[in-house]
């Protein structure tokens, strides 16, 4: 321990800029993948904008509960699947899986294919639970 605390204190050039790079990846990675909102943040622009909530899980979580209204396909399907959200390119996507981090890659993938209005739900359906927010199931 006592080496190590010398080579930081020796070579804080060095540590000082691994963490300015790490600090900028961090940032540029989430910035890409696009704004995180609430589920009540949510749930008042899929109103306000006639969005919608995109649910990323497996078809088995999805049919135990979700979203009135959801559009469901899996992110593993989701660059098959993309033309069928071809109807709300201009209007907001809300992306939600199972603790909200899928989301951030499918953002990713759904900005660089042109949609504009892409976000994460924050917390994804733990946090929509939790809050004791509304579900549906299929049987």
């Amino acid at each position: 321990m006592a080496l190590f605390l010398e080579f930081l204190l020796q070579q804080w050039i060095l540590v000082a800029a691994l963490l300015v790079a790490v600090s900028m990846l961090l940032f540029h990675e989430t910035r890409k993948a696009g704004p995180a909102l609430s589920p009540q943040q949510a749930i008042d622009l899929v109103n306000a904008e006639d969005g919608i909530f995109l649910d990323l899980r497996d078809g088995g979580e999805f049919k135990q509960g979700h979203i009135v209204d959801a559009v469901h396909i899996p992110m593993a399907k989701l660059a098959d699947r993309k033309s069928e959200l071809d109807a709300y390119r201009e209007r907001p996507i809300i992306l939600v899986c199972k603790m909200g981090q899928q989301a951030g890659a499918a953002a990713k993938q759904l900005r660089g294919d042109g949609f504009g209005k892409v976000y994460k739900m924050a917390g994804g359906m733990l946090e929509w639970r939790n809050l004791q927010l509304p579900t549906v199931a299929k049987k």
